[in-house]
């Protein structure tokens, strides 16, 4: 009889331990969505960059290049490039200037200007 009332106030206070942020196994950094940006006019844009010669690009018609990784699920990703957690800000930083990120990096500078590297990755965050 009292094994029970000393176990139920513990017993009750398991789903607020489990609740606390840290309990558990780490938290990879947070994948954000870009808030701005045109998704659909990125897809156009990988297409016409040429991002499809080097990746597979769900979506994308002709994107299934094998010389870079496949950007299958890119959204639910945490990281980009193995570098930078995975963020709209990031991923544009990284289209457009992907050897200042990781220098000597297989990724060619395209020449891809901000406002198109912002669709771009608008897009690929909706790959998850």
């Amino acid at each position: 009889m009292n094994r029970h009332r000393i176990l139920w106030p513990l017993l009750a206070m398991l789903p607020i331990v489990a609740a606390v942020p840290g309990c558990g196994r780490p938290t990879p950094p947070p994948v954000t969505s870009p808030d701005t940006g045109h998704p659909e006019r990125g897809a156009e844009l990988i297409a016409r960059y040429g991002c499809g010669s080097c990746h597979t690009v769900p979506g994308v018609d002709g994107a299934n290049g094998l010389v870079g990784p496949p950007l299958t699920r890119f959204g639910a990703r945490s990281y980009i490039a193995g570098e930078l957690p995975n963020s709209a800000e990031n991923l544009e930083r990284w289209i457009t200037d992907p050897q200042a990120v990781e220098p000597g990096t297989a990724m060619p500078n395209l020449g891809v200007d901000p406002i198109d590297a912002q669709d771009i990755a608008a897009y690929l965050h909706t790959l998850d």
